[in-house]
């Protein structure tokens, strides 16, 4: 890639960070990279196009400085604990509003609403490999819908990190629960092999009754 691509990548995330979706330009951009404005279209053929560019590389960037942690997590609580601190680092260096922007700039403008959805699947794939190896030999991995969790984790992140910026307290209250629930796993985790069998029994009766497949 470019230094010219990836300086303008770089500028377009400065500039959304400083001035919001809707102070983006390509002569704002290309100012802050110190290019000449031309070389926005050259690259990226859009403005749109190059925020789109700028939200993957920035997440993969991301991801890539977070993936040693989540490979560290050793429970479910531990995974929840480690979003905590992330969520607060992310928020400490502007991301969490970077990401604000990002969706509201997503709202008629197909090429950056595709970018920022490749973005959130990008997080979702990371978490859901962590809950593959998480619950690898849980007693209740058989009912759980891990795809289906990845993405509740990464969607309750993501609105708690849109929440906290107008409710800090509920956000706070929220993120209490989640650790709670982490709290809970373990619990069962510690019940022994024979409770253990008596609450899958449970639960694929439970299931079962309700209709969902076992």
């Amino acid at each position: 890639m470019s230094d010219t691509r990836e300086r303008l990548m770089e500028a377009a995330i400065s500039v959304l960070k400083r001035q919001g979706i809707a102070g983006v330009s390509a002569r704002g951009i290309a100012g802050e990279a110190g290019a000449n404005q031309a070389l926005v279209f050259y690259h990226f053929k859009t403005v749109e196009g190059l925020l789109a560019a700028a939200a993957l590389r920035e997440t993969a960037q991301r991801l890539e400085q977070y993936r040693p942690h989540f490979a560290a997590a050793g429970s479910l609580r531990e995974l929840l604990s480690l979003g905590q601190g992330l969520h607060a680092q992310e928020r400490a260096n502007g991301n969490v509003a970077l990401l604000g922007q990002f969706l509201a700039g997503s709202t008629g403008q197909p090429q950056l609403a595709e970018a920022s959805a490749g973005a959130l699947r990008m997080w979702t794939e990371e978490i859901e490999r962590v809950l593959d190896r998480l619950f690898a030999d849980h007693p209740l991995a058989e009912f759980l819908d891990l795809p289906g969790l990845a993405r509740t984790v990464t969607g309750a992140f993501v609105g708690l990190e849109l929440y906290e910026g107008v409710d800090p307290q509920a956000a706070a209250a929220a993120f209490t629960a989640l650790d709670r629930l982490g709290v809970l796993v373990e619990v069962v985790d510690g019940l022994g092999p024979v409770v253990s069998r008596a609450v899958r029994a449970k639960v694929r009766r439970e299931v079962g009754r309700n209709g969902a497949p076992v």
